[in-house]
């Protein structure tokens, strides 16, 4: 059996001491071992409450939050402000369901039947990259499924492919994001109050300019009128009349972008991560693809017969689930599950945790995708995977991003051999998403058909 990388569970005091030692911002080094078998509890210490919820029925009280109790923590609307506004990813009550009433139409666009050509033209793209890759020379890993699925996402939401050099500088730029934004330093999640302004550095808010000025230019290459998820954003219209200024357009397409591209190409990463070194499994969605598509292209309609290559994906958004953290704030004095929670305290949902919590998965910790076949889903805790989020607010791209991450994967496994460099030093960090510490360096090699 087969374990992939993560953080060794340590006691409390001692998470903090590594966190603080460390320094690098990796929020997975803060979980104390007993995150992992509570059901709800306080994170370790902190001058501001801190607790994490695990148990299904109070994650889905915490999230789909009927009462309005619960809204994105301030640290996680302070971090995302400079990238996307007050968004919808981030905003709540009215500002949130004017969004949604704007947004849901161009969502629309995103349907596979529709999507699934810009797809796949992205892969083809990809594939031919790589076969002048397969001299053996590394490349990262990270970067080749960043701009994978941002060309994907800008050939859906624009109608135009992502050159290579506006995706390396919005890989860079968010690279430099994630690991400087205030909000991760564990000195502030310990001992800064409830609400305190945080202000950012300088070179956050300059990545953050880089993002949203390619975002710009994609917008301003865009017709306002044409018949993408761009052109839909831009001819919308609340129930009083008004749309979307420029800058508010600006927001509401960068969540588009990072959230369809940047949480598919971390859950990639590690899917390709994980393929490296478990041939086993590569021979399996080898087969399973030849039996399917032979070497034909592989169609909407294949995909929805991969079954083994789907759970690989489902196994790795488990083990590493894009959207490590889904923190929220108590807004008054409340109890979940006969727990008093003071206002201001952070109400933590923690898909890693959830996802290889000890009560709810058997090894919880290895790699094993047939824990999703049929005749086993009675293992599985009803409301313990949620990879996605749940309520309201779940993932309105979760059905692009699995039939997009099965395309990648069996196109990319059926030609190709991928092979590590220095995989043993690869460790998971939680910063905003779930990325390797340091970009996994590979090589590539064709596979001769069989």
């Amino acid at each position: 059996m087969y374990s992939p990388p993560r953080p060794t569970p340590q006691p409390a005091v001692f998470s903090l001491m590594r966190a603080a030692l460390r320094g690098d911002g990796n929020l997975l080094d803060l979980l104390p071992g007993s995150a992992y078998s509570m059901d709800i509890g306080p994170l370790g210490w902190s001058r501001r409450s801190t607790i994490i919820v695990n148990r299904p029925d109070l994650v889905r009280h915490v999230l789909i939050d009927a009462e309005a109790r619960f809204p994105k923590s301030d640290l996680m609307v302070q971090a995302l402000a400079p990238l996307i506004g007050d968004s919808i990813f981030v905003s709540s009550g009215d500002a949130w369901r004017r969004q949604r009433e704007m947004v849901d139409p161009a969502l629309s666009m995103m349907r596979i039947g529709r999507a699934f050509p810009a797809m796949a033209a992205g892969v083809a793209d990809c594939a031919s990259a790589l076969s002048a890759r397969c001299d053996g020379e590394a490349f990262s890993l990270d970067l080749l499924m960043s701009h994978l699925t941002a060309d994907i996402i800008c050939r859906t939401v624009f109608s135009t492919r992502l050159d290579e050099g506006a995706a390396h500088e919005v890989f860079d730029a968010f690279t430099i994001f994630e690991r400087s934004v205030a909000q991760v330093e564990i000195r502030r999640l310990v001992m800064d109050k409830a609400w305190t302004e945080v202000p950012q550095k300088p070179d956050v808010l300059a990545a953050c300019a880089t993002i949203r000025s390619h975002i710009g230019a994609l917008l301003g290459s865009s017709q306002s009128d044409a018949d993408d998820i761009a052109g839909a954003l831009a001819q919308a219209h609340d129930s009083d009349g008004r749309g979307f200024t420029r800058e508010e357009l600006i927001d509401q397409l960068g969540v588009l972008f990072l959230a369809g591209h940047e949480t598919s190409a971390s859950a990639l990463t590690w899917v390709f991560f994980i393929l490296a070194s478990q041939p086993g499994a590569v021979a399996r969605i080898r087969a399973e693809v030849f039996e399917q598509c032979g070497r034909d292209e592989i169609s909407f309609e294949h995909t929805k017969k991969l079954a083994y290559t789907r759970n690989v994906f489902r196994e790795a958004v488990r083990l590493y689930p894009p959207i490590t953290f889904l923190p929220r704030v108590a807004l008054e004095d409340c109890d979940i599950g006969g727990r008093k929670v003071r206002r201001g305290a952070l109400v933590i949902v923690a898909p890693w945790v959830l996802h290889r919590h000890t009560k709810f998965w058997r090894r919880p910790d290895v790699f094993d995708p047939d824990r999703f076949l049929p005749e086993r889903e009675a293992e599985i805790t009803p409301g313990a995977y949620i990879p996605f989020g749940i309520g309201p607010r779940i993932c309105a791209g979760a059905a692009f991003a699995s039939i997009e991450a099965v395309l990648i994967i069996a196109r990319l496994i059926r030609d190709f051999d991928f092979h590590l460099d220095a995989a043993s030093n690869v460790r998971p960090a939680a910063r905003l998403t779930t990325r390797p510490v340091k970009q996994v360096q590979c090589r590539v090699t064709r596979r001769s058909a069989p």
